[in-house]
């Protein structure tokens, strides 16, 4: 078997081959394997038989088919990840311009609410206030009903109506003490004046002479003070120069040629003073 090996190949030797063409029978050929060392200067084989070309023209036209095919479908998903990609950043920034949107509307609702609620809080505190302030209308109009009727109501004999009041003046001069008592005895008290218009209208009644008002001076902890009769302290003064100084025993006078307050004492030099007064009601 070894010596078979490295035997000396038989150039001589044909090899049998089939083939079959277009549907024909099988055609069993001989070839040879070599030919002679002297012809080709070694061994040398047999060139194949030819093959069809148009099988293989099919195929490298498939193939090329095929890579177009490839290459076609490389730029198309190439343009379409392009255009995805472009798409997906204009929806990004959408979406970030809708969640700032989103973001904006959040807080104004929050602070809608905060003004709703502050709104809310106001109108309780309006719908108090105008609960008290009908309250006190109401109480008002009850005034206004009360003071109408007394200012329609007529005043006595001998008594001149002025605003809500009625006014009396003495014939009689009195001391301060007798003529408030006097007053008193008729339902009202001496005069009390408090406003201009109150004192021009006492000024003409008194017909420029001197009455007794109701005006005191009272010793408090830090000395003489002016109050009136009803114990409330002076809205307007009408002093005439020189007096207003309140000290023990003066009581108010009204009026001097000028229209004016001065001060009077009930008891001087032993004996008493006598004025005409005024009275209100």
């Amino acid at each position: 078997m070894s010596s078979d090996i490295y035997a000396k190949p038989d150039l001589s030797k044909k090899v049998r081959y089939s083939r079959k063409e277009d549907g024909a029978e099988w055609e069993q050929r001989e070839v040879d394997i070599y030919e002679s060392a002297d012809a080709g200067g070694g061994p040398q084989t047999q060139n194949p038989p030819s093959v069809q070309k148009g099988s293989f023209r099919c195929a490298t036209l498939g193939l090329r088919v095929l890579c177009l095919l490839m290459l076609a479908g490389i730029i198309i998903l190439s343009i379409c990840y392009a255009f995805n990609k472009s798409e997906n950043q204009t929806l990004h920034a959408e979406y970030n311009k809708l969640n700032h949107v989103y973001n904006d509307t959040k807080k104004n609702y929050t602070e809608l609410q905060d003004e709703l609620q502050g709104t809310k809080t106001n109108l309780t505190q309006l719908q108090s206030s105008y609960d008290k302030l009908s309250k006190n209308h109401s109480q008002l109009q009850e005034e206004v009903k009360r003071l109408k009727e007394k200012i329609e109501e007529k005043c006595p004999d001998r008594w001149t109506r002025f605003g809500s009041s009625c006014y009396f003046k003495s014939t009689e001069r009195k001391t301060w003490s007798e003529s408030r008592r006097d007053c008193q005895d008729k339902g009202a008290d001496l005069v009390m004046i408090n406003s201009k218009e109150e004192q021009e209208f006492i000024n003409e009644l008194n017909m420029r002479g001197e009455s007794w008002i109701g005006l005191r001076a009272k010793q408090t902890s830090g000395g003489y003070e002016w109050e009136w009769v009803d114990g409330s302290a002076l809205r307007e003064t009408f002093w005439g120069t020189g007096y207003g100084n309140p000290s023990s025993g003066y009581y108010g006078v009204c009026c001097d040629h000028y229209g004016k307050w001065r001060q009077s004492l009930e008891y001087n030099n032993h004996k008493y003073v006598y004025r005409t007064f005024m009275c209100e009601k």
